[in-house]
C-alpha cells in the first residue's frame, strides 16, 4: 500500500476542493431550471446530488472536527493509508477519463429531498468546503494516521482521519462527475423546450 507524506496528501487534497469550489462557482451561474430538473425519471437533479453531499459533509466535518478538538498527537510526516480505508477512498474514486467504476445505491439516510432549493444546496456545499479546508490546515499539526473517525454507516467502523479526508473528497469528486453528466443532459432538455 502506498504511503504519502502527510503534507503532500493535504496539499492534493486542499487543491480538490479548491477545484470542487470552481466547479460550484460555474453551477450558479445556471437557471434554476437547470439545476433543478433530474436528468431522467427516477435520476437525481443538481441539487439533489448537492444535498447528498450536504449531508455527508454535515456528518463528516462535525465528527472530524470534534476528533481534532480532542487531538493530544504530535504530526507524523508519513501517512500510511488504512486497508479499510483504501478500499473505501478506491470504491468512490473516479478513474482516468472522469469515469465511474461502479455505481452504488445512497443508504436511505443520505437521500435528498425530492425537490432542494439549488441556490440553498450550492451556498451550504460552499460553506462545507472552505470549512473542510480548515479542517485540512488544523490536521496539519495532528497525526492524521492515529486519529480515527467513525463513520457515518456505523460507528463501529473507523477509519484513520487522514483516509476518512481522501474517501470524502473521493465521493464528492465521484458525484461531481455526476454532476457534470446531469448537467450536460439538463442542458440539452431545456434547449429542446
Amino acid at each position: 500500500m502506498k504511503t504519502f507524506n502527510a503534507n503532500t496528501l493535504i496539499d492534493r487534497l486542499q487543491g480538490d476542493i479548491r477545484n470542487m469550489l470552481l466547479a460550484v462557482s460555474q453551477l450558479q451561474q445556471q437557471p434554476a431550471a437547470v439545476l433543478e430538473t433530474p436528468p431522467a425519471p427516477g435520476g437525481w437533479s443538481i441539487a439533489q446530488v448537492m444535498e447528498h453531499l450536504n449531508i455527508y459533509c454535515r456528518y463528516y466535518i462535525t465528527t472530524i472536527e470534534q476528533a481534532l478538538h480532542l487531538n493530544n498527537t504530535s504530526p507524523e510526516t508519513r501517512f500510511k493509508p488504512g486497508w479499510l480505508g483504501n478500499y473505501f477512498t478506491g470504491l468512490m474514486q473516479p478513474v482516468a477519463g472522469q469515469t465511474i467504476k461502479k455505481k452504488m445505491k445512497a443508504p436511505k439516510s443520505a437521500i435528498p429531498a425530492a425537490q432542494p432549493d439549488a441556490r440553498q444546496m450550492l451556498e451550504e456545499f460552499t460553506a462545507h468546503q472552505h470549512h473542510l479546508l480548515q479542517l485540512l490546515q488544523i490536521a496539519r499539526s495532528a497525526n492524521i494516521g492515529r486519529i480515527r473517525i467513525p463513520t457515518s454507516i456505523s460507528k463501529w467502523i473507523r477509519l484513520k482521519l487522514g483516509d476518512t479526508f481522501r474517501f470524502l473528497i473521493a465521493h464528492q469528486e465521484r458525484h461531481f462527475v455526476q454532476i457534470e453528466r446531469v448537467l450536460r443532459q439538463s442542458k440539452t432538455a431545456v434547449n429542446r423546450a
